[in-house]
């Protein structure tokens, strides 16, 4: 929990990101990730200054509970003098203990987004999907907690000004805008007018760019025109020399007779490889988006 800290921003754990968010397609598969389409709502964690503590929080982690769809879990909430935003205890269950932050007592607003995280470790535990960095393995519950629907609230917790900043979890706000962004692009949902802090607002619209941007490099058919001539210019190379390795670490070239292709999808990022043959549409076997295809 950055609390007046410095927070970083920028791109910097992109690969991780992706690395997550296709493991959560091959852990998970489409149809379970389509399960997901809603996602949690301000009025479905929202806590007045006046609600009972233990009683909101407990209500809120239910709510949790319930859009993770984990049957037979309960969180029992409680509070203390840490350093990190939360803590809870991976176990067997069904009771799994969530302490949360003292400075949560007076920052209400932000208790849904901690336990967001939280119980996205839960959620993952129960699957027995991690990373073996701790790290990396953060930014999977992050970035599960943001693709599944629950991780916005992350990123609205996020604010800063010239004398205070705040910022939960491990994706910077621009990564948290990024995944909220690949979501938003796969079920149509635009979480934009539930942002409180307009850093938030900033940083999911720069993620949504770089998002947008997954989905016109080539051999996409929606590539712009410097992608295009770039890709036009290693496949001559590799045609001439063999495969050779491409400018652009998103598509590379394989073999000679026939030439392929291989480039991440848009969507999970896993690669897709095919051959050089020219317009082509292409389904991707883990994800199954359809992509039109220039190779």
């Amino acid at each position: 929990m950055a609390n007046g800290g410095t927070v970083e921003h920028g791109f910097p754990h992109l690969e991780t990101v992706r690395s997550a968010i296709t493991a959560l397609y091959r852990r998970l598969s489409r149809d379970t990730v389509d399960a997901f389409g809603t996602s949690v709502t301000p009025a479905d964690v929202a806590f007045d200054d006046l609600d009972d503590l233990h009683l909101g929080a407990q209500r809120v982690a239910r709510e949790m509970v319930r859009h993770y769809r984990l049957p037979h879990a309960r969180m029992i909430v409680s509070f203390r003098e840490m350093t990190h935003a939360a803590h809870v205890e991976l176990t067997p269950g069904p009771e799994y203990f969530v302490e949360l932050n003292d400075r949560f007592r007076t920052h209400r607003r932000d208790i849904g987004a901690a336990l967001a995280h939280e119980v996205a470790h839960v959620y993952l535990h129960r699957l027995d999907l991690s990373f073996p960095d701790t790290g990396d393995n953060e930014i999977l519950t992050d970035t599960t907690a943001a693709y599944l629907g629950a991780g916005w609230l992350l990123l609205d917790a996020y604010r800063e000004d010239a004398v205070s900043s705040q910022k939960l979890g491990y994706l910077t706000p621009e990564e948290y805008g990024y995944v909220l962004a690949k979501r938003a692009l796969l079920f149509d949902e635009d979480p934009s007018p539930w942002f409180t802090s307009p850093q938030a607002y900033e940083a999911y619209a720069r993620g949504l760019a770089r998002a947008r941007s997954d989905a016109r490099q080539p051999p996409l058919a929606a590539a712009g025109w410097a992608g295009r001539r770039r890709y036009a210019r290693d496949r001559r190379s590799a045609r001439d020399r063999g495969a050779a390795p491409a400018s652009d670490d998103r598509y590379c070239f394989e073999g000679r007779s026939p030439l392929r292709v291989r480039f991440a999808c848009p969507t999970c990022h896993q690669r897709i490889r095919v051959p050089v043959r020219g317009p082509v549409r292409v389904r991707c076997a883990l994800c199954r988006t359809v992509l039109d295809c220039d190779t």
